[in-house]
């Protein structure tokens, strides 16, 4: 079932759409990022088991999984070095954004 991919997908596009700049898909991309790894975390370290087992069933690990899950060979390897250029990216704009607070 590509469901997963289709939500972020359409979520991808309306973000685009929606704020037409590559700075807010950027941060989009890692805002679902780091939730979806929280998500399976709480997975991973929750004692309740019909708690971790709905995130298992419903929930991908994260984007990079997302990617494993739904492509192959050289296409998975392409998508895989372009979300860490993203994320290398994001990386840059919350470096950008903590020098330029100046208050610690």
């Amino acid at each position: 079932m590509y469901i997963d991919v289709v939500v972020l997908v359409v979520l991808m596009v309306l973000v685009v759409m929606f704020f037409k700049r590559f700075s807010s898909f950027v941060f989009f991309m890692a805002i679902v990022d780091i939730l979806l790894r929280i998500l399976t975390f709480i997975k991973n370290n929750i004692g309740l088991p019909d708690v971790s087992s709905l995130i298992g069933k419903y929930v991908p690990a994260s984007i990079p999984a997302i990617i494993d899950k739904y492509s192959n060979g050289i296409i998975n390897t392409i998508l895989q070095w372009a979300f860490v250029v993203l994320m290398c990216i994001f990386l840059s704009y919350i470096i950008k954004i903590f020098l330029r607070k100046k208050k610690i």
